[in-house]
């Protein structure tokens, strides 16, 4: 897969997951809505950042970043989870959709750490 299918479904879940914050916002949920925000977007900005990279290091960095960050986001989703703000059936869902990042992500940490 391309790096720019990766940042696409980036793009793509960024915008589910705004949606998401936009939700818990209107339920007066501040602080998760906060937390999920920032983590699910920046996925998508670290690898943006990426394809300018000055170093085959600082990709891989930024990739490990978006990495760690899409780890938070799955951290925030079992919260909302355990707290009755999302359901099991949306929660699968953007757990599916963030799992499938971090797979993606770990293949293309690989791949780089192995051309380097």
């Amino acid at each position: 897969m391309s790096d720019s299918i990766l940042c696409e479904e980036s793009i793509v879940f960024a915008s589910k997951i705004l949606k998401l914050s936009r939700r818990l916002r209107a339920q007066r949920e501040y602080v998760v809505s906060d937390q999920i925000g920032r983590s699910g977007t920046s996925i998508g900005a670290n690898l943006h950042e990426a394809r300018y990279a000055q170093s085959k290091a600082d990709f891989v960095s930024k990739l490990q970043i978006a990495l760690k960050e899409s780890n938070e986001t799955s951290y925030w989703l079992k919260l909302l989870l355990k707290s009755e703000y999302i359901t099991e059936e949306e929660y699968k869902e953007y757990d599916e959709a963030c799992t499938h990042l971090r797979v993606l992500l770990i293949s293309s940490i690989k791949t780089a750490k192995a051309s380097q």
